[in-house]
């Protein structure tokens, strides 16, 4: 465990029933599916030929013209007529057993603690109240390059508010840790107080692939 200012404070244990199980590859892709499955609005809408302005008569008769037979301009063939097959509003949720989601977000958790991707701070100090600069300045001392997941606790609103400002920094509040935003980050940064335990409950998965 390091200060945020880079200093080593202490030694801190992983749970091993979150940091040290094997990741399942399958598991985990059915669970990240299922989270970006929920995530689409699922609002997109086409009128099919019953919906479409027009049409109410046939465009010519049937036989004698030398032309295709029709039956009404507002066939899916016609400019203008409905579209066939085209989607309609609906709910993209996937069912996804909270069991499954734990185990997900175990497996991606263990995958970062065993390549060293694990960071755990004392607690975030900012005592001149929020600053991206500052905010900045601790993740250099930290040693947290690339994409950053900063993993917060009800405490730590100054904290928020200074990494938010910062693009390659994913801000998250612990009761929302989820598979998705783990395996998407290049570094999982928490605080003494929101390291995930058995025995804390720290394994909620977000609602948002429910």
């Amino acid at each position: 465990m390091v200060s945020s200012k880079g200093r080593k404070v202490g030694e801190v244990v992983l749970d091993d029933s979150i940091f040290g199980v094997e990741p399942n590859i399958g598991l985990m892709h059915q669970v990240v599916n299922a989270q970006l499955a929920a995530r689409r609005a699922g609002t997109h809408s086409t009128k099919g030929r019953a919906e479409v302005a027009g049409g109410g008569s046939k465009p010519w008769r049937q036989k004698g013209t030398g032309r295709a037979r029709h039956g009404s301009i507002r066939s899916p063939q016609w400019r203008g007529g409905g579209a066939a097959h085209g989607p309609k509003p609906r709910d993209y949720r996937q069912r996804t057993p909270k069991k499954m989601k734990r185990l997900a977000l175990a497996g991606a958790l263990s995958d970062r603690a065993r390549s060293g991707q694990i960071i755990v701070v004392d607690r975030w100090r900012f005592e001149d109240g929020p600053r991206t600069s500052d905010a900045a300045a601790a993740l250099d001392a930290i040693g947290a390059t690339g994409k950053v997941l900063v993993v917060l606790g009800d405490e730590d609103a100054d904290a928020q508010k200074s990494f938010r400002n910062l693009p390659p920094v994913h801000c998250l509040h612990v009761g929302e840790l989820n598979t998705y935003d783990v395996l998407n980050s290049d570094v999982v940064v928490f605080t003494s107080d929101t390291l995930p335990t058995s025995g804390a409950g720290g394994q909620n998965e977000g609602d948002g692939d429910a």
